[in-house]
């Protein structure tokens, strides 16, 4: 992650991205008025639900129950039309991954850019009536709430972690109770960032939107189980561990702290000195987490890829899709430069040649390009084509029409 920046920002209120990381980021609340008018409009609740009726789409249909609405119900995707019919007053609807389907909202990522690509999640989408709610709850993952359409009103309250009550009997993770120190409503363009683990409540003042740009870390189970299996398959790592500190046991049928305390040094050495770590961390953290919305790409070979050039068209990361990189020191001191880039995109490693390793950083950078001005991006264009091919068939990158790549 490249240093922040310290300009002032729009999106954060005229702070910095350097301040907002330092003040913010995990620690506390922001609240920011007409952070992101660009957002307002791009969708009216028509279009979420309808969206939702897609039969690869993610959703979950989330409705209230009883006397006092104190039941909640939770149908999950697929949904059918007949779903949305004799609903109770208070329901709402929500669409993950709508970035996926919508370039234009995908977009909106880079007003994020001083967090790293591989930190995202995506953008879900929450429709409500007036009245309609999640209910009072927390996360585990940093968001970034815009609101798109119409108003809703957030409460912001206590710090929660895993022992935190819950209701018992939900489908939803509620929360039984909430100290409210945080209450006001967002109208269309507003920001509200909500750090993980802080309680909050949001309730639909009118028929609403609310955009949740959400950023993730893996868990450390995640990480223990890939670091595993890339252990699994080498030599080194399945020898038995080193046991030439053996002194006199106590009694026979004692493992003594001692020998715990070894082990677990050892294990952390293999850690720290192995580059299957490295590998197992970049194949987690590139894998798509809706692998299901990437799009059967049409096969194409280099004739075609002219083809579209001619046209216009340019290339960009498909939205559904993860591309990443890491610096790696080059091996051979006698060669330039002294550093090289290795891609990761589908949970594997992508192989790209030093002559177009600018260009794929660009593009798992953000940026877009005509594929008639790659010549100006690559010194081995053919070298390059052939890559862009192999990345246009597997998904990694998507074709751009000429009116979208202006």
């Amino acid at each position: 992650m490249s240093k922040p920046s310290t300009q002032p920002l729009a999106i954060l209120g005229g702070i910095s991205a350097a301040q907002f990381l330092a003040e913010y980021w995990q620690k506390k609340p922001l609240l920011v008025r007409n952070a992101l008018p660009e957002i307002v409009g791009m969708f009216e609740p028509d279009d979420i639900k309808e969206l939702a009726l897609d039969e690869d789409v993610t959703a979950r249909l989330i409705t209230q129950h009883g006397q006092n609405h104190e039941q909640w119900q939770v149908k999950n995707a697929p949904l059918s039309p007949k779903d949305f019919k004799k609903l109770p007053p208070y329901w709402t609807l929500l669409v993950q991954a709508v970035d996926h389907y919508s370039l234009e909202l995908a977009e909106l990522w880079k007003q994020f850019s001083f967090i790293p690509q591989w930190r995202r999640d995506d953008i879900m989408v929450s429709y409500a009536p007036q009245g309609g709610s999640v209910g009072q709850h927390f996360d585990f993952y940093d968001v970034f709430l815009l609101q798109g359409f119409g108003h809703r009103r957030w409460q912001l309250g206590q710090w929660c972690d895993e022992s935190t009550e819950i209701l018992p009997n939900q489908p939803l993770k509620l929360l039984a109770e909430m100290q409210v120190d945080f209450d006001e409503v967002l109208a269309p363009g507003d920001l509200l960032y909500v750090p993980p683990r802080l309680s909050h409540y949001g309730v639909a003042q009118d028929e609403c939107l609310t955009f949740s740009f959400g950023f993730r870390m893996p868990n450390q189970a995640q990480l223990i189980d890939r670091v595993s299996d890339q252990f699994a398959d080498q030599i080194l790592t399945k020898t038995p561990i080193n046991d030439d500190q053996r002194s006199m046991p106590q009694a026979i049928g004692e493992i003594s702290q001692l020998e715990l305390d070894r082990l677990k040094q050892q294990l952390l050495q293999a850690i720290e000195n192995n580059a299957g770590f490295e590998s197992a961390v970049m194949a987690l953290i590139s894998e798509a987490k809706y692998a299901e919305h990437i799009p059967e790409p049409e096969e194409i070979d280099n004739e075609a890829l002219q083809s579209y050039a001619d046209d216009g068209y340019g290339i960009a990361l498909e939205p559904a899709n993860r591309l990443l990189y890491r610096t790696l020191a080059n091996d051979d001191t006698h060669t330039t430069p002294e550093t090289r880039l290795e891609f990761w995109a589908n949970g594997e490693l992508f192989p790209v040649d030093t002559d177009s390793a600018s260009l794929f950083k660009a593009l798992a950078d953000g940026e877009q390009f005509l594929l008639n001005e790659l010549p100006k991006q690559t010194a081995n264009l053919e070298t390059t084509l052939e890559l862009i091919v192999e990345a246009l068939n597997s998904g990694i990158l998507m074709l751009i029409e000429p009116d979208e790549s202006e």
